[in-house]
């Protein structure tokens, strides 16, 4: 994407360097002998790739910012940890993007089956069945999203010849994270990410988890402290997503209502029985995480913005646990087009 952007926005090939940090080179050279090589020689934009495989990479782009004011400098790595430091080390010298993994409607247009408009929440809620009846019109999307569900998330379905493949793939990810990313923001023993491991396994064979510690803490043998600094890093690195209940104060974060996987292809990855109610709410809670506020709300599945309360669930899914509450929905699985509040699940993948 790096090298796309460098083709379509400079002409002149000269003015942009594009170097991943994870080159031999730097086994015996430093990314500051090598701006002020570029800076020196003209070079007005420098792009570094896999800045998280460089050890002092915040240092030294620090140490750039400040003595090469005119110099544009747009880092990436794969490394939410890691980069989330950054943020508290670089502070005001940076602007930060988070890339998401695919939305459904990305997945349809990056696997060149169909080209979707993408739409805001406030359109869904209101005007679904038209925009579902033109879509479905022309697209079987049912097969298509049970397919994304598996193996849609991640960008590299298209390097991959088989779902066998691309789950093989998701699980190197997670065992990178636990192994690599993990230690090297935070001290952490290697028992302990045995457990994270442990805990991963445990939480893909019982999510939605309503939280009970006591539990959690003997299933995978750790104490509290412990279970809540995990789950908190897990958190951070995308692997999961915590709900805390509404309507509590900051102090009551500590201890998540709800533990949820980041994206179904994750559960598919670490389990091969996996609860299918599960994966709804998963996909659901992963589209609606950006641009939304979420929490567990005491009545329903998910609260969104503090104002929309939905129940997700099958095509069967009544209003039966939020009756007479007002701004809310259920979002029902394997159904094309839906009626008065009953909205199709897939509908919440063209959110972005």
């Amino acid at each position: 994407m790096l090298l796309q952007h460098i083709k379509q926005t400079f002409p002149d090939w000269q003015k942009a360097f594009y170097v991943s940090l994870d080159h031999i080179w730097f086994t015996t050279h430093t990314l500051l002998e090598l701006t002020e090589y570029l800076y020196t020689h003209g070079t007005t934009h420098l792009f570094l790739d896999e800045v998280h495989r460089y050890p002092t990479w915040i240092n030294e782009i620090k140490n750039i910012y400040d003595s090469y004011p005119r110099l544009h400098v747009v880092f990436t790595g794969s490394s939410l940890l890691q980069l989330d430091n950054a943020q508290a080390d670089l502070s005001r010298r940076l602007r930060m993007y988070t890339l998401q993994g695919l939305s459904f409607r990305e997945y349809l247009k990056l696997s060149h089956i169909a080209d979707l408009k993408a739409c805001s929440l406030s359109d869904i809620l209101t005007a679904h069945l038209q925009i579902a009846a033109g879509i479905t019109s022309d697209l079987k999307v049912l097969p298509h999203f049970e397919r994304y569900l598996r193996q849609g998330y991640y960008p590299f379905r298209l390097e991959t010849n088989s779902e066998e493949s691309y789950l093989e793939r998701v699980t190197n990810i997670v065992s990178t994270i636990i192994e690599n990313d993990i230690p090297a923001v935070e001290p952490i023993e290697y028992e302990t990410l045995l457990k994270a491991k442990r805990l991963l396994m445990y939480l893909a064979q019982t999510v939605p988890f309503t939280t009970n510690m006591s539990n959690l803490c003997t299933n995978i043998s750790t104490t509290r402290n412990q279970l809540i600094r995990l789950l908190s890093l897990l958190d951070q690195a995308a692997l999961l997503r915590l709900l805390y209940a509404s309507g509590k104060n900051l102090k009551a974060l500590g201890k998540p209502e709800k533990i949820l996987f980041n994206n179904p292809n994750l559960m598919y990855a670490l389990s091969r029985s996996v609860d299918i109610g599960t994966i709804r709410e998963t996909f659901f809670t992963s589209m609606l995480s950006q641009g939304h506020q979420l929490q567990y709300p005491a009545q329903g599945d998910l609260l969104v913005d503090d104002t929309y309360l939905f129940e997700i669930g099958g095509k069967g899914k009544r209003f039966s646990q939020i009756r007479d509450l007002p701004d809310s929905y259920v979002a029902a699985d394997d159904i094309e087009i839906g009626f008065g509040n009953k909205i199709p699940l897939w509908l919440f993948g063209l959110l972005y």
